[in-house]
């Protein structure tokens, strides 16, 4: 049975990722910071650091592959109109509104799954917040265990 101080420092340790709002890098720093410090403390403490901690490089990851998925696709558009070899300055610069290509779709909607993913990230971590101030123990879903 976890005392309410175990119980607190594991809710500490998930909710420490927001500091990335305010911190560069908090998401990573906070919970490494709890977690070191307190893992020896308890079973329960040491479960949920690596929990936090290895959704937080599992969501780095996914955002990382993500990104390079989206990013080549609003690229292509941007620069599909553009010609490179008879360029003669901005004067002859046309930006055409017409229909859009195939590559803007692909890119918007990969741009709205990563929306869709960081709603669910930040909802899973209030969930496991409350978890661990309920003194169970959360798995992330799609995490990958990086600390084991």
């Amino acid at each position: 049975m976890q005392d309410n101080h175990q119980k607190n420092i594991a809710t500490f340790i998930h909710l420490s990722t927001f500091s990335r709002f305010i911190i560069p890098f908090g998401n990573f720093i906070g919970p490494i910071i709890l977690w070191v410090t307190n893992k020896d403390k308890s079973d329960f403490i040491d479960t949920h650091g690596k929990q936090a901690i290895n959704f937080q490089i599992s969501i780095l990851l996914y955002a990382i592959i993500l990104g390079t998925l989206t990013i080549p696709f609003f690229i292509f558009k941007v620069f599909n109109g553009i010609d490179f070899i008879d360029f003669n300055g901005f004067h002859d610069f046309h930006i055409n509104i017409g229909e859009p290509s195939p590559l803007l779709y692909i890119g918007g909607t990969l741009g709205a799954f990563a929306i869709i993913g960081f709603i669910l990230e930040l909802v899973f971590i209030v969930i496991a917040s409350l978890k661990a101030r309920d003194g169970e123990i959360y798995h992330y879903p799609l995490t990958i265990n990086f600390l084991k």
